[in-house]
């Protein structure tokens, strides 16, 4: 009976290592992922930075023009009530 407790035992301990490696390998994946969707999205806030700062007139201009597709659609939709 102790043999089979202990061979038991040992199983959940080999079996816990090897989830942990898992997780382990997992974990450092997604983390690797996030980095770079981290650095992604910099990257895309300063080109857009850039682009409106060199361009301010044009992004008024695609600000209000979306603006106004916005409100037009909200009125659209608060008719159909």
């Amino acid at each position: 009976m102790d043999t089979s407790i202990e061979t038991v035992g040992s199983e959940t301990s080999e079996t816990i290592n090897a989830v942990r490696g898992r997780f382990g390998a997992v974990s450092e994946k997604a983390r690797a992922t996030c980095n770079r969707l981290q650095e992604k999205a910099a990257a895309a806030a300063k080109a857009t930075d850039k682009t409106v700062r060199d361009n301010p007139y044009y992004a008024i201009g695609i600000a209000f023009g979306a603006g106004m597709l916005v409100g037009l659609l909200a009125m659209a939709a608060r008719k159909k009530r």
